[in-house]
């Protein structure tokens, strides 16, 4: 019989979603030396390679898919019974794993972050920053237990709380502070820079523009806001960013950051998570945190 560890499957699920060593390290919150000797010894108690190693690459072999989809299933009642475990204490304590997408998680998570020591200190929390896709995956695999998000993700098995609106900006030179106020459909004719594919803001900005199948011309894809609005500064084109990341994002740059007249693109920012989850009641309380650390400073 095979002898390895939970936290022997922690990791193998780890280097199975990243892909790479070192991330799988860093979210699994251990050196790439220890993560890797943990793999080997996974390995040597199975008798069977989990992972082809290149330079460049790590894959799963024929065997390793099919072991992740037990280790799966094992790593989700495991945590199922973590879950009821905590909900049977009353209070929210112990890790806590939150996702957020990359367009919110750099301009919300520092005044979370402060918030949620303050209000529960016994919280582990764990965060986890990629695109909404994969934040539901995640979510519904149980490999996260919420996520911040923009909605709606419209996902019968998850619940979905709307938390606050904010608005869409349009940045551009600061030369062109004073020019006329360009409408929503008038972006199509500007060279419009958006995020790559993927990302739910970009769909989000091109529905604003009325050109949902629309692609930016010459390229011009940014794989972040900070991204976009430098080369709003180079002079290059303009963009869109949500309110909360002007004060961080133009700080820099030579740009000018102007509401647009009439209809007000935007978004709603919300919290989702899976119905089944024997948390869900207690979730409310980190919803509520959410909320308060997304009002605008005065």
């Amino acid at each position: 019989m095979a002898n390895f560890t939970l936290r022997q499957l922690r990791y193998f699920e780890a280097l199975a979603m990243h892909r790479h060593f070192g991330r799988a390290a860093e979210f699994s919150a251990v050196s790439q030396p220890a993560l890797s000797v943990q793999i080997k010894e996974l390995e040597q108690a199975l008798g069977k390679q989990l992972f082809e190693r290149t330079a460049r690459q790590v894959r799963l072999t024929p065997f390793g898919e099919d072991f992740a989809l037990r280790v799966r299933e094992i790593l989700s009642r495991v945590d199922a019974l973590d879950d009821f475990a905590r909900a049977a204490q009353g209070e929210l304590s112990g890790r806590f794993r939150l996702g957020v997408i990359p367009t919110i998680a750099p301009y919300l998570l520092p005044s979370l972050i402060r918030r949620l020591a303050d209000s529960h200190p016994a919280l582990d929390l764990h965060v986890r920053e990629t695109l909404t896709p994969r934040l539901m995956q995640e979510l519904l695999q149980g490999q996260i237990d919420t996520a911040i998000v923009a909605l709606p993700v419209s996902e019968p098995a998850l619940t979905e709380i709307p938390l606050f609106d904010e608005k869409f900006l349009l940045v551009r030179p600061d030369t062109d502070r004073d020019a006329p106020m360009p409408r929503g459909e008038d972006l199509r004719e500007m060279r419009l820079l958006l995020l790559e594919e993927g990302h739910c803001f970009r769909e989000q900005a091109l529905n604003f523009c009325n050109a949902p199948t629309a692609v930016t011309r010459d390229g011009l894809d940014g794989s972040s806001l900070s991204t976009l609005v430098q080369m709003v500064g180079a002079g290059i084109g303009v963009t869109l960013i949500p309110e909360m990341a002007v004060g961080v994002e133009t700080r820099s740059a030579g740009v000018a950051c102007t509401p647009f007249k009439g209809p007000q693109p935007g978004r709603t920012v919300g919290m989702v998570w899976r119905r089944s989850n024997p948390l869900a009641e207690a979730f409310s309380e980190i919803a509520e945190a959410v909320r308060a650390a997304g009002k605008p400073e005065t």
